[in-house]
């Protein structure tokens, strides 16, 4: 069983890791909205099919969030 100051010393390098790779994938993914979109112009959503490469870093981000969050919650546990 991996003792609790391994874990804790280990903690924040994994965390670190996760946020720079869950800063990567949401910088990846493509948006459609424009500068118009953030003001209120721009109403038209149309819905797509995400295929590709596209749903791959969709399903990473989801991941690697939950990978994140789960991180923290045993970092507040360890602490």
């Amino acid at each position: 069983m991996v003792s609790i100051h391994y874990m804790a010393s280990i903690l924040p390098w994994v965390q670190i890791v996760l946020s720079i790779i869950l800063i990567i994938v949401v910088l990846l993914q493509q948006s459609d909205a424009g500068l118009g979109g953030a003001f209120g112009g721009g109403s038209e959503t149309t819905y797509h099919t995400k295929r590709g490469f596209e749903k791959v870093l969709f399903y990473t981000t989801i991941v690697v969030g939950i990978l994140f969050a789960v991180s923290a919650f045993l970092a507040v546990l360890i602490k």
